[in-house]
């Protein structure tokens, strides 16, 4: 969701050991003109699921093109996140699985999910066969999205993905299977809903299954799914209230995301909801989605000692918690599972810069300490390091209220506008008009990431020629501008550095008509009593100095709350590894029972 930091942009930087993963190429467009794309697809299919069936990996091959075919499997054929290339590893892959894919068909079931003959690649330029189907393995049941390409008059498989949605016998409380919620009559001692919750909120003779650090989106998402699979669970926040990780930042805060790409599982936003959430908003929203599904969450909590068991493969972990009278509770957990849902990020980047004491202005902070610009500044000089999404949000803040601000870019940024994204990035996916959100979700995950970096290329070229006016007024003024790696734009830079850019509502207009002056490619060489001095002698006078230089790696917040022991044996978090999956999110960390 909406404003990530960068700790410092530059089209080349990854998070350390990611792989800068290279472009893929899509197949030849083909050249029928009269397809049954419905037949096409289930015949390869029940190809497929024969082949597999059989364990017949060379029947599994032919059914791919040879070197440029993918399989992207999330959890179906193993209990891990994989993409395999090209039709040998993938039916060495796929004919070993332990739990083979069973009684696969094309999901007809709506109008956008069934076959079609036409384009394939998101920009037009390719024809293929598309389609979404569903599947069955051994232990659960899962959905898919399938591409074919025409090859010398056969169709061939180019990217198949396919994800575990269920588990057999722990079916979700939902639509048709949903509960009761009341055991009728009969018994004197019954407790009534409310005395129910209070008891199971409060984890009255519960022992929590899975204790979870952080009760923002990822926090709330993660227990909302082992709610309905009925598996005890309890978040754990240190602030105040349900929403305090948006409420508590920057004033002027509104997320950059629109919200067809924000919706949480079970609840989405009624459609009255605007198109990008203002903090405070999307705040006490998430204070209802808890008491809607029930969630248990521990406020004003903290982690004071945990340690693993690996005999028992169990935590013990404490935690203590203040409660409305002002005293404090302390309790103890035996978990087996613990959930890091801190934030995409770790501790704050916040340098440590020579003179910093000395500093007699009335501001230096990180940006996630900033509350937002003073009133009537009447010329006060604010400057802002950093220049990603918050760095630009809080100078336009600063602007707004009669600041003279400065903007302080040491290297380059990732700049698109905001109907860019709308328009042209989210388009026909993420939009009124798109299909719902986890059919989306499905169709963007389905790609590999060297074919999604391939599409990004496209759509970043398309993107650019519409913030083209935007972007010469940019490098008029001296701001330095990049398009990522290889030229693939906003996204692949987030998957590759989780940063570096700046999806613009306002701010960039502001720096062209120099109302934000822009210092640019120097690095800072020490604060000054009265300002900042750079490594080329320069000065700039401030009252204000706030470094919105972004957040280290995830790791180190895992280091600060559980010590060495746990993040030592965590491997490298975010950043893509070499099959382009993401290291170490939503699967082994590297800690038994640690996620």
């Amino acid at each position: 969701m909406g404003a990530h930091d960068g700790s410092r942009p530059s089209a080349q930087r990854v998070e350390p050991g990611s792989v800068n993963i290279s472009l893929g190429s899509y197949p030849a467009t083909s050249t029928s003109s009269d397809v049954d794309a419905g037949k096409v697809a289930q015949d390869v299919i029940s190809s497929l699921e024969n082949a597999l069936a059989g364990r017949n990996s060379a029947a599994v091959a032919k059914l791919f093109l040879d070197d440029n075919s993918y399989w992207r499997d999330h959890l179906a054929l193993t209990w891990e996140l994989r993409t395999l290339k090209g039709s040998d590893r993938i039916s060495r892959f796929a004919a070993s699985s332990r739990t083979p894919l069973t009684n696969i068909h094309v999901d007809t079931s709506e109008r956008h999910r069934q076959p079609r003959f036409g384009p394939i690649d998101g920009v037009g330029e390719v024809n293929g066969i598309a389609t979404y189907f569903n599947f069955e393995t051994q232990i659960g049941r899962g959905r898919g999205v399938l591409n074919l390409a025409e090859e010398n008059g056969t169709w061939r498989v180019f990217t198949i993905y396919t994800v575990l949605t269920e588990l057999k016998g722990y079916e979700e409380p939902t639509g048709k299977r949903r509960t009761k919620g009341v055991q009728h009559g009969g018994d004197p001692t019954r407790k009534n809903w409310r005395e129910r919750r209070e008891a199971e909120s409060n984890l009255e003779g519960i022992d929590p299954k899975v204790l979870i650090i952080g009760a923002g989106q990822g926090g709330l998402a993660a227990a909302a799914r082992l709610k309905m699979l009925n598996i005890p669970s309890l978040m754990v926040d240190m602030n105040e209230r349900v929403g305090d990780n948006w409420r508590k930042r920057y004033h002027q805060l509104v997320l950059h995301d629109p919200v067809w790409y924000d919706h949480l599982p079970y609840i989405p936003f009624p459609t009255h909801w605007p198109v990008f959430t203002p903090k405070d908003k999307l705040a006490d929203w998430f204070e209802s989605y808890v008491q809607h599904l029930e969630l248990n969450v521990w406020t004003s909590t903290k982690l004071t000692s945990s340690s693993w068991d690996a005999s028992k493969k169990q935590w013990t972990v404490t935690v203590e918690r203040k409660l409305p009278d002002g005293s404090t509770e302390t309790r103890a957990f035996h978990p087996n599972h613990i959930i890091q849902a801190t934030g995409h990020s770790g501790k704050k980047n916040f340098p440590n810069l020579k003179g910093m004491e000395t500093f007699k202005g009335s501001r230096l902070c990180h940006s996630s300490e900033f509350s937002g610009a003073r009133p009537n500044a009447q010329g006060r000089k604010a400057v802002v390091v950093g220049c990603c999404n918050s760095g630009h949000d809080i100078a336009q803040d600063f602007y707004e209220k009669g600041y003279n601000v400065t903007i302080v870019q040491r290297s380059t940024t990732c700049v698109i506008s905001s109907e860019s994204i709308t328009d042209i990035g989210l388009k026909g996916l993420y939009d009124e008009d798109g299909p719902p959100t986890e059919d989306a979700d499905l169709a963007l995950w389905s790609m590999p990431s060297e074919i999604m970096k391939t599409l990004q290329v496209k759509v970043t070229k398309l993107q650019n020629e519409n913030d083209k006016e935007l972007l010469d007024g940019l490098r008029a003024v001296g701001f330095g501008i990049d398009m990522g790696d290889m030229e693939s734009g906003l996204l692949i830079k987030y998957y590759q550095r989780g940063g570096g850019y700046y999806i613009d509502v306002g701010a960039s207009q502001l720096i062209i008509e120099r109302k934000i002056k822009v210092k640019q490619g120097q690095e800072l060489a020490q604060i000054l009593p009265d300002g900042i001095e750079f490594a080329d002698g320069s000065k700039l006078e401030a009252d204000e100095i706030i470094f919105a230089t972004g957040y280290q790696n995830m790791r180190t917040e895992a280091r600060t709350i559980f010590g060495d022991e746990v993040a030592d044996r965590v491997e490298d978090v975010w950043g893509l590894n070499a099959e382009g999956e993401f290291r170490t999110m939503w699967q082994q960390s590297g800690h038994p029972g640690f996620w």
